[in-house]
């Protein structure tokens, strides 16, 4: 018979693989999208409206982050590099929610609440999976 732990997840495996699948998959989608948009996702993120080609220039970089580290995540074949592209976002998003709680001072509430959320939960996610890999 099957240990318990084997067959309903307890471990936490399962769900952490599936967190930072599903989290990979969010990256890729939301840097398409905000690279096919990026006067969209700008307005999303609290920046003013109109025309602004450094800002449609930063927010492609920063697409083009996301789909980098979600594509990174998803395409690695060995278990080694799943775990670096792992590392490598938790890393990003550390540094995300350290900047997000820098523009408090300037950016409207709603701006810094939802950088930390996002930016926090994603590295929520990839810390439990960088700690779950190192404990064993």
């Amino acid at each position: 018979m099957a240990d318990a732990k084997e067959t309903d997840g307890r471990d936490g495996g399962d769900t952490i693989d599936g967190m930072m699948t599903n989290l990979a998959r969010a990256r890729v989608a939301i840097g398409v999208a905000a690279f096919a948009a990026p006067r969209l996702a700008a307005r999303v993120g609290g920046s003013a409206r109109g025309a602004d080609a450094g800002r449609d220039f930063m927010v492609r970089m920063f697409a083009a982050r996301e789909i980098a580290l979600g594509a990174g995540y998803l395409l690695s074949g060995d278990d080694s590099v799943r775990r670096q592209w792992a590392r490598f976002g938790l890393a990003v998003d550390a540094l995300d929610v350290f900047s997000a709680l820098r523009t408090r001072s300037r950016a409207p509430l709603w701006v810094t609440a939802g950088g930390v959320g996002v930016a926090g939960t994603a590295a929520g996610i990839g810390a439990a999976k960088v700690v779950r890999e190192i404990l064993g």
